[in-house]
């Protein structure tokens, strides 16, 4: 795992997180949630393989 995964989900979560405000702040709730829930599933897929790796490399660790 590179460290560059870990900066790109630091620049999305900032990005989420001024777009999000910014939206709240002028009266439009849903599509700041929709901008959260829009980082949560990009991020999920940038981690997702990492997590299917991992689950793979324990299971050969415990395989006898």
């Amino acid at each position: 795992m590179s460290i560059g995964i870990l900066f790109k989900i630091a620049a999305v979560g900032i990005l989420v997180t001024i777009l999000g405000q910014v939206l709240k702040h002028s009266g439009r709730d849903e599509q700041a949630f929709l901008v959260g829930l829009a980082g949560l599933i990009i991020v999920l897929s940038w981690v997702v393989p990492y997590i299917v790796d991992l689950f793979e490399t324990v299971e050969a660790f415990f395989s006898f």
